[in-house]
Formats: C-alpha cells, structure tokens, sequence
C-alpha cells in the first residue's frame, strides 16, 4: 500500500521521512550536490543519522558515493534504499529505482529508467544530473553517438518547469555549450552565478565557454578568481583546476601549467579513491604531446590511478584516459591488459568497443610507440565518433590533437589542414595556428607558414620561452 510523503523538496516533490531534521540535512545536502559543493554526502549521512528509514537519503548519498568510486557504500546504500521503498510515493520509488540501476553498472536499464522519470517528473533534479553522467561517462553498452543534442533535448523539454531555478540554469548552460550555444551557455551560466555565486556547475560552464571560445586571458582570471573562495575539499576542485591549467597551457605558460598539476591535480595530492584519472592523464599527456613537457611526479601514480581499466573494462571515457596514462608511463604489461579486455569486449559484440574505444585506445599505443602512421590509421575512422566515448568537448580534445600531431608526424599534411581549417571555423587559438604553420611548411607553403605564426608569436607574448614547443616555433619562424 502506497503511503502518502508527508514533506516535498525544494522543487515540490514528494519526500517520505518522520523528520524535520532529517529533511532539514536532506535539503542541505541536495544544495550542495547540485552546486558541487563539498559536504553533500555528510548532509544525507546526517538526515539518514536523524531518520533511519529515510530511503531518499540513502538513495542521494549511494549515488554520490558511486561518482567518487565508494562502488561497495554506493551499492550497500542502494540496497538499503530498495528495501525501504516499499510503501513510498510513485516518484520516491521510481528515483530509487533508478538509483539502484545506476550504481550496479545496469547503464542500458538506467538509462531507459532515469529519462522514463524525468518525462514525468522533470523537476527531479538529481537524476538530471546522473543522466548527464551516464552519457558523459561513455559507459560500456551504450556510447551514445548523439549525446551531447540528447542530453540537450532532454533539459529543453524540463526547461519551462524549473524557471530561474539557479541549479537548473548551471547545468542547462553546460548542455548549451555542448551543442555549440556559446551565448546561450554563458548568459544561463552567469544568471545562475548571480542566484548562487558558489554553483561550482555554473562556474565550469564559464570555464567550457571562455575555453571553446579561445579567450584564455578571460576564462583563466575568471576561474582563477572564483576558485580563490571554493573549498579545497571538494573533490570538483581537481577538476576546475584541471579548466585552469588547460587556460595556462593554452597560452603557453607550461609552468602556471605545472603548478596547477602539483598543487590540485596530481594523484599524490589527493584522496586516491577521488582523484580524476581524466584530468591527471590527459593534462600529462598534453604537455607531453605539445612540448616534450612533463611534470616531475613519478609515472607510478598515474599507473596506479588507471590499474583498474587494466583489470576490467568499465567507462570507455575512463579507460581512453587509462590508455593514455599506461602509454605515458611506458608501461606496456598494463597496456596490453586493457587492450585484451577490451578485445574481449569486442568480440562479445560490444559496438562500442569494436568500433570506438578498441581502436583509440591501439591509436594512443601507436602513438606511444612512434608509429604514427598506424595511430593514424587506427584513430582517423574513430574521429567522427569520439562523442561515444563520452567526455564534454573540451575533454574529447586530447584525442582530436593526438590524431592531429600523429598527421603532423606522419607528414599527413594534407589531412592536418583539413582538420585544422575545421577546428579553425570553430574558434581561432594559437596552439592551432601553430599546427597550421607546420602543416603549411610541410607543404612548402612558406608565406603561409610564416604568416600564420606572426599571429602565434603575438598570443604568446607572455608564453614561456624556455620551453621545446617555444624552441621549435622559433626554428620554423627562422627557417
């Protein structure tokens, strides 16, 4: 028999608990989550502390315990949810349901569930966000091809009901930039900063749109600034730091680059279980593609952040990335690992795997070995479809400029153009201009070339110059 909630939350929908101090802790805790705030799991710990058959709070805690690898909690958490559900509302049921999915690995049936929920009850504002999750996550079994004007559609159609709710707007904004609404993103992003100016959601849609627009000056005193007042124990910091270091790294400043990876970054610095393989791998494997650049921290770290793809497939974003630790770290019998796996995977008749990840993740391995050729081979067919993988642009780019530098390398210079004039049309940043300049010098279009790096030498006036990319755009400038 269906009990009727006796309290709603923030957005009206029904809440099931015997507590005003449990609710109390739970619409703390849905604040902070929503806003990537630190302290949300202990808000639903305290309202499950207040009120120990408070299903929802077990739910909201299991899910966020699953987003920072507490996989045994999340999973014991969603149980609890389950057994307690018994006799909740319609929509407590549902959001527990998909919860449960969700943190057991069942990402096809999660996926089904959660956008069956939101259809009815849009307003559900933390399994907005877990949809975001699964697409960008690549999970295995589902690599969506169009997720990002999915994802899109989905917060388009919820957009009426929430209005100028500031936690609806920060996550609207990401899906806007995703599908290339850069005014549309920053002014959604700024409306919910003006709301809740420690939406740590919004302050990274800000990030996204200041990056794909190639304002770097802009978006790192931006973000510089915001992070000033955000609390260093929150596990997102990592990854708005990670924004700032690629903002450095943009304008050729590799060691504010570094500093950002030794302070906020690096596994050593942080809890193990929470630090951001994508974030560590790709930005190493940047200024190792870029300038022969790479930070003092051993390999070691990033080896052990990435042994778990070796020891089973999971997320094709994570794994990509596990691939491109493994490769940085020259760690072969790792690598070999995850390539079997995701053979396996292949041959069990995972498209994904088969046509996506399987040959990226071999792309990155040729590329790894100085066979750029055979990257290019394997990671051209793959370009169209990276959105599979998972991953915001702006992550999916470490793997269009391993494909582009595997070009250069390759002497592709031809195939570097096109997908440089592509880029280009998109936003105009010096790294790229830089790329066109060797492409057009392999062509032996000196004038060319040599225009395109006056305006590569004029970005980076205040690049560091002690640097091999800054070496190497001085030969080719000289030649």
């Amino acid at each position: 028999m269906t009990t009727e909630a006796n309290y709603t939350d923030r957005y009206g929908l029904p809440l099931t608990t015997n507590s005003q101090t449990a609710l109390a802790h739970y619409a703390e805790g849905l604040d902070l989550a929503l806003s990537q705030n630190f302290g949300a799991e202990d808000a639903f710990a305290s309202a499950i502390e207040a009120d120990e058959g408070f299903a929802l709070a077990y739910a909201g805690k299991a899910f966020l315990d699953f987003l920072r690898i507490n996989v045994p909690e999340a999973k014991a958490g969603a149980e609890t949810a389950v057994k307690l559900s018994s006799g909740l509302s319609r929509r407590e049921r549902s959001y527990i349901d998909v919860v449960s999915k969700f943190v057991n690995g069942q990402n096809h049936d999660a996926t089904a569930a959660v956008h069956e929920h939101l259809q009815e009850f849009p307003l559900d504002a933390l399994l907005m966000r877990l949809a975001q999750r699964l697409y960008t996550q690549g999970c295995v079994g589902i690599g969506a091809a169009d997720y990002p004007p999915r994802f899109y559609r989905l917060m388009s159609e919820a957009a009426p009901h929430y209005g100028e709710d500031w936690a609806f707007m920060g996550q609207y904004a990401w899906a806007n930039h995703e599908v290339g609404k850069m005014d549309e993103g920053m002014d959604l992003a700024q409306r919910s900063l003006d709301i809740n100016p420690a939406n740590g959601v919004a302050a990274h849609s800000v990030a996204h749109v200041y990056y794909e627009m190639s304002q770097d000056d802009e978006g790192g005193a931006f973000l510089s600034g915001w992070l000033e007042d955000y609390d260093r124990r929150s596990t997102y910091r990592v990854h708005l730091s990670w924004h700032q270091a690629l903002f450095e790294l943009a304008m050729g400043r590799y060691n504010q680059a570094l500093g950002w990876y030794e302070r906020d970054i690096r596994p050593s610095v942080q809890d193990l279980r929470y630090a951001a393989l994508a974030d560590s791998a790709s930005l190493v494997w940047r200024m190792k593609i870029y300038g022969d650049v790479s930070p003092q921290a051993p390999w070691e770290e990033l080896v052990q952040l990435a042994a778990p793809a070796a020891a089973r497939p999971g997320p094709s974003f994570r794994d990509a990335h596990a691939a491109l630790a493994f490769t940085a770290a020259g760690d072969d019998e790792m690598f070999g690992k995850l390539v079997d796996g995701y053979q396996a995977l292949a041959e069990a008749g995972d498209a994904t795997a088969r046509e996506a990840t399987l040959p990226l993740i071999k792309g990155i391995g040729a590329f790894g070995n100085g066979d750029y050729a055979e990257a290019v081979r394997l990671m051209e067919p793959v370009y169209p479809q990276l959105t599979r993988v998972g991953g915001s642009h702006a992550q999916r780019l470490v793997f269009e400029d391993t494909l582009l530098e595997a070009y250069l390398r390759a002497e592709e210079f031809d195939k570097a153009t096109g997908m440089l004039k592509e880029r280009l049309a998109r936003r105009e940043s010096p790294r790229e201009m830089y790329w066109l300049a060797r492409a057009q010098a392999g062509q032996g279009k000196t004038d060319d070339a040599q225009g395109s790096l006056s305006s590569v030498k004029e970005y980076w006036a205040e690049a560091d110059t002690n640097t091999p990319e800054y070496a190497r755009l001085t030969q080719l400038a000289a030649d």
